[in-house]
């Protein structure tokens, strides 16, 4: 993995083959003096900035406004977390290293009940039970994380030995200063199916909690009571962490259409999974990861550094060659006009000058070779890559090539939609786990307004058949496909004046056509629509109010 990484950034080593075939990195042969990065250049032309949005489906026509819901929420969620940052970051690392991860988890430290905490996970610090080629499958999962010594000490409230151990990604120099500490935690799956976690470093246990996704209240070591600092009931001031399996139900809760819930006491929601969420490039059968860019293209990239530190050789070895007679001597100055003192004529025969070219035309054309091979390796093109391309004759053409490209890279695509399907799946069941407090989601409506909903866990309970209590969890999550469209604004301002044009918003010449058109243009947000759209109310408004003072 780190050999990749050093391949994306330009490493200057060159791999050397031995005698049994065995490939080896940088030892044996010098340095490159000049490196054509076309690692970089690929995995840069393959970076999709676009965030994927959510799409919910119901599995039973009443719970349809739950969905949306849902959808409002997450949509809320994906803009409060930084997902543009995770998504770049993301964006490079999948192709580079084959596969990414999602760590989701609660953040209790806020203001309120806690809010959702979204992180990325290097390969490298995923420890997975060997042979399981499926997180969901696994008996147990480990990830290494760097902390810093003081925030692990204030969290847990220990106090940590000396650790030496590098953490994966962390600076050596940081470590040997013991500024950094590996935090190892580690999900696994009980008797009871249930997930456990457990947290530590070096020696040190921070937190074994066998049943970390229940509610965990405090309670008296002695009697079992809830407690606080001391016991109410005996006195007690030792607490232990217990999981409940029922939470309470808020008195006088009510839920978002205004009915109250009756119960008090309710089952307690799991989400049931591991919270990592694992992104592959390219799937491949019997590996966790999947493909990764870097190795498909390390051969060319490797020719490259080869061949192009060869033609910098040659061409600074070539150059002039001067011959003269022995006993003559020139000046050598800067001078543009130098004098000569010749003996006889026949010395100023013996004068003369060779220049010596190398020959770098075949170097050139397997330079040229290994990097279209490292593209057709990877499926791109001139057209996709925005370059001019001489095989595209009209737009159409062009249109048609990059479409050729984008079948080729669609499985990527897919890969990246089914991990932010999952992503949003269990960022829900988080959301419905631990959220208790009702919070306030913006809507935008069709006329352009913005109105604020309720998230409100407790409209996703009801009752089954049996009378008892259970949740709503059955949805269907999937990724928006027209979301790249709708997030290219200047491409969908263009498709909404057209349909205008056209008279799809009705005849163009009426003010409530152009109303509905820059009501449409403000939710695509084109500067300045909301205040023309407020012009052309206050116009219509005038114009019903002379007409009907007209008929009076």
């Amino acid at each position: 993995m780190e050999e990749r990484e050093a391949l994306y950034l330009g490493s200057r080593r060159i791999d050397r083959v031995t005698g049994s075939g065995e490939v080896v990195m940088g030892e044996g042969s010098a340095p490159a003096t000049v490196v054509r990065n076309i690692v970089a250049e690929s995995v840069e032309s393959l970076v999709d900035s676009a965030i994927p949005q959510p799409k919910v489906t119901a599995r039973r026509p009443e719970d349809r406004q739950l969905a949306m819901v849902i959808e409002d929420v997450l949509r809320a969620e994906l803009d409060r977390l930084p997902f543009e940052r995770l998504n770049d970051l993301d964006e490079r690392t999948t192709p580079i290293q084959g596969g990414d991860l999602f760590h989701v988890e609660w953040n209790c430290d806020e203001q309120g009940d806690g809010e959702l905490s979204v992180t990325l996970v290097h390969p490298r610090q995923l420890l997975p039970q060997p042979g399981v080629t499926e997180i969901a499958d696994m008996d147990y999962v480990m990830i290494e994380q760097p902390q810093t010594r003081r925030s692990v000490e204030r969290r847990y409230g220990v106090a940590l030995e000396e650790e030496s151990e590098l953490p994966p990604g962390a600076e050596q120099s940081a470590a040997d200063s013991g500024e950094l500490v590996t935090l190892l935690t580690g999900y696994y799956r009980g008797e009871d199916g249930r997930i456990g976690r457990i947290r530590w470093v070096g020696d040190t246990l921070l937190e074994h909690l066998p049943d970390y996704q229940a509610r965990q209240l405090p309670r008296c070591r002695a009697c079992g009571s809830l407690m606080g600092e001391v016991c109410p009931r005996c006195g007690g001031r030792e607490a232990q962490q217990q999981a409940e399996e029922e939470v309470t139900v808020p008195q006088g809760m009510r839920r978002s259409d205004g009915s109250i819930v009756a119960a008090r006491q309710v089952p307690c929601f799991r989400p049931g999974r591991y919270p990592l969420v694992l992104r592959r490039n390219v799937s491949v059968f019997g590996r966790l990861l999947g493909d990764s860019d870097v190795d498909k293209i390390r051969d060319q990239q490797n020719a490259i550094k080869k061949v192009g530190t060869r033609v910098e050789e040659k061409l600074g070895k070539g150059g002039s060659i001067v011959t003269l007679p022995k006993q003559l001597a020139i000046r050598r100055t800067d001078e543009e006009l130098k004098i000569v003192e010749l003996d006889n004529p026949s010395q100023k025969a013996m004068i003369d000058v060779m220049s010596i070219q190398p020959d770098i035309s075949r170097d050139l054309a397997y330079l040229e070779y290994n990097y279209q091979a490292s593209r057709h390796l990877l499926g791109l093109t001139d057209s996709f890559q925005g370059r001019s391309d001489s095989s595209a004759t009209s737009g159409v053409a062009k249109q048609f090539a990059a479409a050729q490209t984008a079948g080729r890279l669609e499985s990527k695509r897919v890969m990246k939609q089914a991990a932010y399907g999952e992503l949003f799946s269990l960022m829900f069941a988080f959301l419905l786990a631990y959220a208790d407090e009702p919070r306030p989601v913006a809507r935008r409506t069709a006329e352009g307004e913005v109105v604020y909903i309720p998230f409100n866990k407790w409209d996703f309970l009801e009752l089954d058949e049996w009378g008892g209590w259970r949740w709503k969890c059955d949805f269907l999550f999937g990724v928006d496909t027209a979301s790249a469209l709708a997030n290219n604004r200047s491409a969908m301002w263009q498709e909404t004046l057209a349909s205008f044009k056209n008279g799809a918003f009705g005849n163009p010449a009426d003010l409530s056509t152009l109303i509905l058109y820059w009501s449409k243009m403000e939710l695509l947000h084109y500067p300045g629509a909301k205040d023309t759209r407020e012009q052309l109310e206050k116009r219509l408004a005038t114009e019903q109010r002379g007409g009907a003072g007209g008929a009076v």
